[in-house]
């Protein structure tokens, strides 16, 4: 570790990024016949309302034929000049867990440091379930190099979906995901925390338990609890005692509403109900259940994306949207065939600062 990442901390998804980082689907093990397909309308969808507000640096695996994004994407209402194409080895889509994760310079820090640099974690796949992944791996490095982003590998496996936080100090994470002994056997939690502290700029942990059946993550926060503001948490519940996350969801509600902020105040806690999580068949993993949520957004500079799965409770979820982000456009959308592959919004997004595209 060095002493200069004490200038530092990990912003909230809600200040300004320089662009999002996506890959466009190509793996047939997570998209095999014609789930491709399916899963290609939704990346348009996605990168069509991104690129009305930010710039998207959208990486394609060399196997992936340039031309056919960009018939795909021009036949939309895609602003194309938002959208940068770079051919780089890629494993699979989930930018959020293998992507960069930057910090940004404290104010009134050395003026001598960037604004910004990238934090490097390691990254296995969840534990090694997917292989390969070396490719995934070496992204944030190649970011750096790419545009000149100074990079501190923190030498510990962390995905990004594992981690939340209001960009003043706390941080939510699961303990289910951390302490699992496929991501740092030879870490205690003391050390975990010790390194998110010192790589983020963390002063207050909270740690929740168990995460949502089907989610072969082994249970990331950013499908459970997510930060709309700086003190109010966004939490899933179930509203049936038969449903399979009820009891998991009942904890981690509980656990919140005794948790306190650092000046010793209780948290704002809200909930949305979680849509049907239950499938016909099985998904990439062999599990008849989908991580589907709605803390599974993404908060881009004017708008916030919103998964859209299940139509008796997609309309309370964008309320609440509209309700906590006025100023911001609310964009839901259709992502059951994006979730099918066991991700949605947030887990194929990954925000990035200081670049210039």
């Amino acid at each position: 570790m060095t002493k200069e990442l004490s200038d530092y901390r990990m912003p909230a998804e809600w200040e300004k990024h320089s662009a999002t980082q996506l890959h466009w689907p190509a793996n047939r093990e997570t998209w095999p016949g014609e789930r491709l397909g399916r899963v290609e309308r939704v990346y348009v969808n996605i990168i069509e309302a991104l690129s009305k507000y930010e710039p998207v640096l959208l990486l394609a695996d060399p196997t992936v034929r340039t031309e056919h994004i960009n018939k795909l994407l021009g036949d939309s209402d895609t602003n194309l000049s938002n959208v940068h194409i770079h051919s780089v080895p890629v494993n699979d889509v989930w930018a959020r867990d293998c992507g960069p994760i930057f910090v940004r310079k404290r104010t009134g820090s050395n003026a001598a440091l960037p604004e910004f640099a990238i934090t490097d974690w390691e990254y296995n796949a969840w534990g090694g379930k997917y292989p390969p992944f070396d490719d995934d791996n070496l992204l944030p490095a190649w970011i750096a190099e790419k545009f000149g982003i100074h990079r501190y590998p923190a030498g510990m496996v962390l995905e990004g979906g594992s981690i939340e936080t209001n960009g003043e100090g706390v941080l939510l994470t699961k303990e289910s995901v951390l302490l699992n002994e496929n991501r740092n056997p030879g870490l205690r939690k003391q050390d975990i925390e010790k390194r998110l502290k010192a790589y983020l700029g963390i002063e207050k942990i909270i740690w929740l338990k168990d995460g949502l059946k089907g989610d072969d993550t082994d249970g990331h926060i950013d499908d459970l609890s997510r930060f709309l503001n700086n003190n109010t948490i966004l939490t899933m519940v179930s509203d049936d005692v038969e449903d399979v996350n009820y009891k998991a969801l009942s904890e981690n509600l509980k656990a919140l509403e005794k948790n306190r902020n650092l000046t010793g105040d209780s948290f704002h806690i809200v909930t949305l109900t979680l849509p049907k999580t239950k499938i016909e068949g099985t998904t990439v993993d062999g599990s008849e259940y989908v991580p589907a949520s709605y803390a599974n957004f993404y908060i881009a500079n004017g708008c916030v994306l919103v998964p859209l799965y299940d139509e008796r409770h997609d309309e309370d979820a964008l309320s609440l949207f509209k309700e906590y982000f006025p100023d911001r456009d609310i964009i839901g959308i259709e992502c059951s065939d994006l979730v099918w592959g066991q991700g949605s919004i947030h887990c194929i997004t990954q925000q990035l600062y200081g670049l210039s595209l």
